[in-house]
């Protein structure tokens, strides 16, 4: 093996991609891009930790999306046939 030194640059595709941030305790964000199947609550209802929020078809999977925290819910930015993209907020829920 050769004492040869290699530098690596960074692409510009890596420079310019979307950092990564913590979401909102709150905050439902889609995982996969896919449709809304059933949505299941409502703007100013009140959840608990675990209750079902929404069916979300992706990938020929019906994933049930429940709720992370015990709140109230301040929008739902989807409605049942939606199509919506991968990191679409679906729910954000004000946490007690």
């Amino acid at each position: 093996m050769t004492a040869r030194k290699y530098k690596t640059l960074l692409t510009n595709k890596y420079k310019n991609r979307q950092v990564w941030q913590k979401p909102l305790p709150g905050d439902i964000l889609s995982t996969l891009p896919g449709t809304i199947i059933e949505v299941e609550v409502q703007e100013g209802e009140e959840v608990q930790e675990g209750q079902l929020l929404l069916i979300h078809e992706a990938m020929k999977m019906f994933n049930r999306i429940v709720a992370p925290v015990t709140g109230k819910v301040i929008s739902v930015g989807v409605k049942e046939g939606d199509k919506i993209g991968k990191n679409h907020l679906m729910v954000k829920i004000e946490p007690k």
